[in-house]
């Protein structure tokens, strides 16, 4: 049995007593919601493509694959409404009632799109139960963002802090890599046609596997708000309080989003339709991403619990990803090839991910307990709707637009530019015992 020693400062949201959870099951229960949510896009990333043409038919790849990664972006429009409806009633009932709901009702979702008929089989039906999977998928994650962070971040002492929320990053990194890995299989060992049949169907039922051993390790968690904190009307607290954060908080994470959903997730459709590269090979890079970002997120947490100040270790990660960004994809379209294009994603995805455990921080401690689970699920969705949702369609619509290789990079950095001037307008509060 683990007895974890909690935070004596103002801002726990926790009451003092000693907890019988070990914390490996917390941190396994809190990131299991993000590990599921990271292995589904990741896999519907690497087969957007097929996913356009079976259920999204059209004159051209490019308008195929463009309703494919709308599609796509339709979840994260959900996002925000349930990051106010479940992060609001994760502050009032408690973190552990919303984590079940959450991952509950993605389930469900994904169930959606591995059972869809195909467009040729039901017509707009098998379109509709698509936008269904993804439109439930995206509530349930608007919300599970902030229940689960915020379990982890009050589970235990201050000074392993930033340990417990890397895993959140580092779960997303797993999940990338393992959906990357199913993806390679599958291209490399199936025919065109046995893919198109029920190939692409067989990540998505695997990933369920996953759904009973979080809902079980979930429902036997310590609940940590404690109800003498918590917020009779958390959302009014919040937009009457702390309005003026929670937009800063927004467009703080504007380059982490667009980085992470246009390196780790649209690099492996770059590097087939841009630089034309073998699909199996390519798809090696969300292999390369998902791992380094597993490493680098838990490197990320130890830094941020050995060097307590958050801000400057995420202004460093943010401003050295938008210097290196665009020499990084002017050299993978000057020499275009595997190991290169692989050395390119691990490098940028190493860089960007090393300030994420001090800007999840940096976040969560703006705000009291009473309203920190709905602060930073508004924070996430928001953002997450308006710039990862849209990142691969605006890629997407760049290049064909454009026909510059480069317009991400450049895209990329506008974002980088504005996510460091608001990093660096956040509040930060000192050392806390």
């Amino acid at each position: 049995m683990t007895n974890l020693t909690l935070p004596s400062s103002a801002d726990s949201a926790v009451s003092p007593v000693r907890r019988s959870t070990p914390q490996w099951r917390t941190i396994a229960a809190c990131s299991i919601g993000n590990a599921l949510e990271m292995y589904d896009f990741t896999v519907y990333s690497f087969f957007a493509m097929l996913i356009g043409k079976l259920f999204f038919p059209a004159d051209s790849a490019y308008s195929s694959l463009l309703l494919a990664v709308g599609t796509f972006g339709i979840g994260f429009v959900m996002r925000p409404l349930g990051a106010l409806v479940i992060g609001s009633f994760a502050d009032r009932r408690g973190r552990k009632a919303a984590m079940t709901l959450t991952i509950s009702l993605m389930v469900a979702g994904t169930l959606c799109i591995a059972c869809a008929p195909t467009y040729a089989t039901a017509g707009a039906l098998g379109t509709l139960v698509i936008v269904a999977g993804r439109i439930l998928q995206g509530f349930s994650l608007g919300g599970e963002i902030g229940a689960s962070t915020s379990m982890l971040m009050e589970a235990g002492s201050f000074g392993s802090r930033g340990f417990r929320i890397s895993w959140q990053g580092a779960s997303q990194g797993c999940s990338a890599l393992l959906g990357a890995l199913t993806g390679a299989v599958l291209y490399a060992s199936l025919s065109p046609l046995a893919l198109e049949s029920w190939g692409w169907r067989l990540p998505f039922l695997l990933g369920l596997l996953i759904a009973p051993v979080g809902l079980y390790i979930r429902a036997h968690l310590d609940e940590t708000l404690d109800h003498t904190v918590a917020e009779s009307h958390p959302l009014a607290t919040l937009f009457s309080a702390h309005g003026s954060k929670i937009v800063r908080g927004v467009l703080s994470i504007v380059a982490g989003t667009v980085g992470m959903y246009l390196i780790v997730f649209f690099m492996p459709t770059y590097l087939v339709r841009v630089l034309h590269l073998p699909t199996s090979l390519s798809l090696m890079a969300g292999c390369v991403s998902g791992g380094t970002m597993f490493v680098m997120s838990l490197v990320s947490g130890r830094l941020a619990d050995r060097i307590v100040a958050r801000k400057p270790i995420a202004l460093t990660s943010v401003a050295l990803t938008a210097l290196l960004v665009y020499p990084a994809f002017w050299l993978i379209n000057a020499y275009p090839g595997v190991p290169l294009a692989l050395a390119v994603t691990a490098i940028l995805t190493a860089i960007s991910s090393l300030g994420g455990a001090s800007l999840l921080l940096l976040l969560m401690e703006m705000f009291p307990a009473g309203v920190r689970a709905s602060g930073l699920s508004v924070i996430y969705s928001i953002g997450v709707a308006l710039f990862g949702g849209s990142a691969q369609f605006i890629a997407t619509w760049l290049l064909g637009k454009t026909g510059n290789p480069l317009s991400l990079a450049i895209y990329m950095f506008a974002c980088g530019v504005v996510a460091f001037c608001a990093i660096a307008s956040l509040p930060e509060r000192g050392r806390r015992a």
